[in-house]
């Protein structure tokens, strides 16, 4: 691999030199699981004795017969475990991580995080009594007030601890409405769209409805004829994504929801891609009655590797008395915590949701302001539609559906030409990707784009950052042709193992428990 920097021409100097492949190799650590580097009898810290006896008037079953079977390390051979695997890892302080799909990562301010780091936000108790938390509570009603303006929904409930969660509440308020109104035994259908999020319909389904998918017209656009074939008195509600994960817009939105509405369904709109459209299209203008946002996409907070996430979601008034509780509300003088809401559908995560990731979002917002948020998602389609125009460029890669048209956010690649001149598939190319210290990722399953990869680069990322991203995948594109072994038996250089399909099938190799780990993988 030629490392050296390419000539510079006058042409090229105008925008700075050309990109420049970098030497990689990810460091690789043999480690074992904290339980198999237990020794017994050491500890990192000493736990005090309990101030007061413990309670003997805890029902039976309740305390321990046997101390729990916690691995027993010193400190410094906890902090050696942990920052070994840190090593192991990339993200978006280390590499550039457009690769990573729908996730819509960008940048969190290192400012934010000393927020919530703050001893004042750190040390509270989520059971403390509401007048000793009066800040947290205002951050977390003022933050509702600004995604009502910016969704044009009437009330928001910041409870929901992740994108799905936020799903989940409005297919249980969709469900509650219809409860109330007597409907729900004939509204027993929720229409959504194949490149919609799955969680959409894994919601519904898990909710008790039927799932009816509509799937792409020619220019890939959700096929309208398809909806309203499928729309009628069973149905009870369409949640969709716009964009949906190809990046494609649907122009026709508001005929989408009038077509439902016509029909007494309720409309949800999934705006976890709403990255490319803050401050230029709202839920509320396009008729939406629900709407969420994932907190930890769009609005710059972790995802925290799957876990402690953040969701928001929006109703109409119509809708406003089923949002989870409490609700958090204001009187002019003190802000309260509200469960006196007979028809809520109760909660939706312990207590007020993820503050610390609340606290960043509210952060971000205040930071940018109204204008700041429309230029990010400017500069953010800015970005997805200078990197297509370069991906389109590589030998083998296109971008199916919606030809010659911009995208807002993301794009659904496809190396389908590529594979069936090389044999080199996407996940191969994707393995490879981690050689050169970045990250891929191909689609959500099922692959009705041949050959996937979706890229989403947000308002974080520069031309240079870009053109390097592009750099990688137009080398491994010609490796594919001209060395292909190179790219299906990578990665070479990265901690990334080929995954045997094979096992994700059977469930008799799953080891999610210590124990399980124990019996299934080592045997004991």
């Amino acid at each position: 691999m030629n490392t050296d920097r390419a000539t510079v021409t006058p042409a090229d100097a105008k925008i700075g030199p050309k990109p420049r492949l970098r030497r990689f190799h990810q460091a690789r650590w043999d480690e074992p699981l904290l339980f198999e580097l237990s020794s017994p009898g050491e500890r990192g810290v000493l736990v005090p004795e309990p101030g007061v006896p413990l309670d003997d008037s805890l029902p039976e079953g309740l305390r321990r017969t046997t101390p729990p079977a916690l691995p027993e390390l010193s400190q410094l051979h906890v902090l050696r475990h942990y920052l070994r695997l840190s090593q192991e890892n990339l993200g978006v302080d280390l590499n550039i991580d457009v690769g990573q799909g729908t996730c819509t990562m960008k940048y969190s301010p290192k400012v934010n995080d000393r927020f919530v780091r703050d001893p004042k936000l750190a040390e509270l108790h989520p059971l403390q009594d509401e007048r000793t938390v009066q800040g947290v509570l205002e951050i977390i009603y003022r933050l509702e007030r600004m995604l009502r303006e910016i969704s044009g929904m009437d009330r928001v409930s910041l409870q929901p601890g992740a994108g799905s969660a936020a799903i989940y509440a409005n297919v249980a308020m969709i469900r509650a409405y219809f409860a109330a109104r007597g409907e729900l035994e004939q509204r027993d259908e929720v229409i959504t769209t194949i490149f919609s999020h799955p969680s959409n319909a894994a919601c519904a389904k898990t909710a008790g409805f039927k799932v009816i998918t509509l799937y792409p017209d020619a220019d890939g656009y959700p096929d309208i004829e398809a909806l309203k074939a499928a729309v009628g008195p069973r149905t009870a509600a369409l949640l969709i994504t716009n964009p949906e994960d190809t990046g494609i817009f649907n122009p026709r939105i508001e005929e989408f929801v009038r077509i439902v509405h016509d029909a007494g369904g309720l409309c949800a709109y999934d705006q976890a891609n709403a990255n490319g459209i803050l401050g230029i299209t709202r839920a509320r203008d396009a008729g939406f009655d629900l709407c969420h946002f994932n907190l930890h996409k769009t609005f710059s907070t972790p995802h925290a590797c799957g876990g402690p996430a953040a969701g928001a979601c929006g109703v109409t008034e119509a809708l406003a008395p089923f949002l989870p509780k409490p609700t958090v509300e204001f009187d002019g003088t003190r802000y309260h915590l509200d469960d006196d809401r007979p028809e809520s559908v109760g909660k939706i995560r312990p207590f007020y949701g993820v503050v610390p990731n609340l606290v960043r979002a509210y952060a971000w917002i205040m930071s940018l302001g109204a204008e700041g948020l429309r230029e990010a998602a400017e500069v953010a389609v800015l970005n997805n539609n200078y990197l297509m125009k370069k991906v389109l460029e590589i030998r083998g890669a296109s971008a199916p559906y919606a030809e010659g048209r911009r995208r807002i956010e993301q794009v659904r690649y496809s190396w389908a030409t590529l594979a069936e001149e090389t044999g080199v598939h996407t996940e191969d190319i994707g393995y490879r990707a981690a050689d050169f210290g970045t990250h891929y990722w191909t689609s959500h399953h099922p692959f009705v784009v041949p050959e996937p990869m979706t890229l989403e680069p947000t308002e974080s990322y520069s031309r240079a950052d870009l053109d390097e991203y592009a750099a990688i995948l137009a080398e491994v594109a010609r490796e594919a042709y001209e060395e292909p072994e190179t790219v299906r038996t990578a990665p070479h250089r990265s901690t990334v193992h080929r995954i045997r399909q094979d096992t994700l099938e059977d469930p008799e190799t799953w080891a999610v428990t210590w124990r399980a780990y124990r019996r299934k993988i080592l045997g004991q």
